[in-house]
Order: C-alpha cells, then sequence, then structure tokens
C-alpha cells in the first residue's frame, strides 16, 4: 500500500457548499466545518459534486478551498475537487489548491469531451507529475460519460503521486480488479456501498449522508475494522434507507441539503439548474428522518 495514502483510510465527507442568496455562506460553512471535525471525521472533501462545484465561479473554487484549509488547521485531512474537464483548468485548480495547504485532491475523470483511455491517462499523469499533491482518481461514469477502464488505473498506479481511488461505478468488479492488480487505496464513492466494498478491501468511503449522521458511518467503518461483522451488517441496514434516499430521491445534493434545512444545519438554498425537492418528495424525505430518529 503506498503510504502516502494511508492517512485517508476512514471517513471522508463530501461537504456541501451552503449558499445565501448568490454568495457562499461561509459563516455556515464554518459551524458545518466544526460539526465534521467535532464528530472525528478523518478528512473534508469540498468542492466536489456534493459542493455544487459546477456552478462555482473560479474566484468561488479557488476561496472555498483556502476557507476550508484555513478553517480546518490541520484538525482534519483536506481533499479538494479539483478535477475538469480541461487538463489546464485542473492543473490551476491543483496548483491553487496545494498553495492553500490541501493535503490531496480528487480529481473527476474527464466530462462531457469523453477522451479515450489513452486521454485519461495522459490527463491523470500530468496532474500528477506537475503538482506535488497525492492524487484520488474519481470515477463515476454516471455523471462523466466515461470509465476509467481497471486497466488505466493500473497504469496510473505506477505514477508515485497516484494513490488513491474514489470508486462509484456501483461495479464490485471493477473494484475488485483494482485491488488485485494495483497497490492503491479504495475508498467507496457511494454511501450504501460502503460496507461491501470494504469487504472486498476498500478502506473507507467519501460520503454524503456523513454530512448529517458522520458519527454512525465512522461506526460502520470501526465496527469493520474491529472484525465485528454483525454490527458493521447491523448499521449498513440501518443506514441503508437513508443513504439510499440522499442518493436516489433526486440528484446530489438536492436531498442532503433538503435534509440539512431539515434539521437546521443549512439554508437549503442551490444554484441553478439545482432546484429543490417536490412536495411528495420532502415529504418522503421527513418521514426517513423520522424513522432513522433525527427528527
Amino acid at each position: 500500500m503506498k503510504t502516502t495514502a494511508e492517512p485517508f483510510a476512514g471517513l471522508s465527507v463530501a461537504l456541501v457548499t451552503p449558499f445565501k442568496g448568490e454568495e457562499v455562506d461561509y459563516d455556515c460553512f464554518r459551524e458545518q466545518i466544526e460539526f465534521q471535525i467535532a464528530a472525528g471525521t478523518n478528512c473534508l472533501v469540498p468542492v466536489g459534486t456534493t459542493g455544487e462545484s459546477p456552478t462555482l465561479n473560479h474566484a468561488d473554487h479557488d476561496r472555498v478551498i483556502a476557507f476550508v484549509c484555513e478553517t480546518t488547521a490541520g484538525r482534519a485531512k483536506v481533499m479538494p475537487g479539483t478535477g475538469s474537464n480541461s487538463t489546464a483548468e485542473a492543473l490551476r485548480l491543483t496548483k491553487n489548491a496545494e498553495k492553500a495547504g490541501a493535503d490531496a485532491a480528487l480529481q473527476v475523470a474527464p466530462y462531457y469531451n469523453k477522451p479515450t483511455q489513452q486521454g485519461l491517462y495522459e490527463h491523470f499523469k500530468r496532474l500528477a507529475e506537475e503538482t506535488g499533491l497525492p492524487q484520488c482518481i474519481y470515477n463515476i461514469p454516471g455523471r462523466t460519460g466515461k470509465n476509467i477502464e481497471p486497466e488505466t488505473i493500473a497504469r496510473l498506479a505506477e505514477l508515485e503521486n497516484v494513490v488513491m481511488v474514489k470508486e462509484a461505478t456501483g461495479s464490485l468488479d471493477q473494484a475488485s480488479a483494482i485491488l488485485s492488480t494495483t497497490d492503491l487505496m479504495v475508498l467507496s464513492g457511494d454511501d450504501s456501498l460502503t460496507l461491501p466494498l470494504m469487504s472486498i478491501g476498500a478502506k473507507g468511503v467519501v460520503s454524503v449522508v456523513g454530512n448529517i449522521i458522520p458519527q454512525d458511518m465512522i461506526a460502520l467503518i470501526a465496527a469493520f475494522n474491529a472484525g465485528d461483522m454483525a454490527e458493521a451488517m447491523r448499521r449498513h441496514h440501518q443506514l441503508f434507507r437513508l443513504c439510499r434516499d440522499m442518493l436516489g430521491l433526486a440528484t446530489n445534493p438536492i436531498p442532503v441539503k433538503a435534509a440539512m434545512k431539515m434539521l437546521g444545519r443549512d439554508s437549503g438554498e442551490l444554484r441553478l439548474p439545482m432546484t429543490p425537492l417536490e412536495t411528495s418528495q420532502e415529504a418522503t424525505l421527513r418521514k426517513t428522518l423520522v424513522e432513522y430518529g433525527l427528527l
């Protein structure tokens, strides 16, 4: 195992970006960061999918990363999303994150332009070689329209700075191929697949539901690591419906922001083209939160 990846095992939380009107609400953001640190979250992941990065302008993107690094002040790892479908833009974002004090960079596969496997390799290779941050390859073909094949990931694993994969293909076979052919750390990119992926060798999760119940995700991971499979499975089944609703009721981060608003921890505001839950979806989400014991 690449030793630079070990500090990122456990719970990473894909932070929402709180908004007030047209601006980022940094007061609310500070409260959310402190909430995660108090809970024992190992790594904070701002400006990813959950952080509505596609709707942040370049200045917002850089400022959010710097703010999370400054506020965290070494009390947790920070792994911001710095990916783009432009290699030059991803490189700029990653270099700025490095200057801000980030500990690693989450690199989503280039989206929309759908490069070849060689193009994907060259993209990530340049980021790994021209910046000093450990790189986590983020494979989510449902968003990007292109799978990073296990053979490409195996080639990337030979690069010193490529140390992790956020695996969000939903395929245990793909994760198994990566784990059996590389020394990369695999992190689940789907909350509901955390336990299944850990059972084949993954070391944690980049979590959406962790925005509201980080302690419960930490407890699931701890139970598995302690060899208490009965408790790990109990936690998995307890969390399942909540995890399903966070990603199934509507496009992420719409449901988790709605849940945080219900819990008094976020305004729930989204930037277009993201729109709020429908009334019937809100009722379903509220029912889930009540049954879980959060409301």
